[in-house]
């Protein structure tokens, strides 16, 4: 397998554990909120924004150790994480009551298309942005993987003894 392919092999990977993780930050967000909004009495601004930031403060953690594998600066990333939701969340709540409100679109469809921009623009941002090239570097994951290739090296001297 050639350097591009493997890499493309990885960045495939790493977005499909995005997918998966955002997902399971998006049940976060939900079963948050409607606890919150069931059982505390709090109006909906402060259930939306306690569910949101526990929602993004998973998905960092969880991203930054299994899907981007960074050793970077802790306190930096998630800085450039909180200034990407001081862009989005007025954006994309100011667009979508314009879409709601004015445009008179449903609101479910419009919440579906804000959670896929969210989806699609955080992972492009996170990526490139709040990692850029310190993907992969945490010491863990390197150790990992230098082992795996030595195994795959030792697998394949095997088969070629045994023709």
């Amino acid at each position: 397998m050639s350097n591009q392919q493997s890499n493309n092999k990885k960045e495939l990977i790493r977005s499909l554990k995005f997918v998966l993780f955002s997902i399971s930050a998006g049940v976060i967000q939900i079963v948050s909120f409607t606890l919150m909004t069931e059982f505390s009495g709090l109006s909906y601004w402060p259930c939306y924004l306690i569910s949101l930031v526990l929602s993004v403060l998973y998905n960092f953690t969880i991203n930054r150790k299994f899907t981007f594998h960074s050793a970077a600066n802790v306190p930096l990333a998630m800085f450039k994480v909180f200034l990407y939701y001081c862009a989005f969340t007025p954006l994309s709540t100011i667009g979508g009551n314009y879409l709601v409100e004015s445009l008179m679109w449903n609101k479910y469809i419009v919440e579906l298309l804000s959670m896929l921009l969210n989806f699609i623009t955080e992972f492009l941002f996170t990526r490139f942005v709040v990692y850029g090239k310190q993907v992969d570097n945490d010491q863990r994951y390197i150790e990992k993987e230098s082992k795996r290739s030595k195994n795959t090296l030792e697998k394949a001297a095997e088969e070629m003894n045994q023709i």
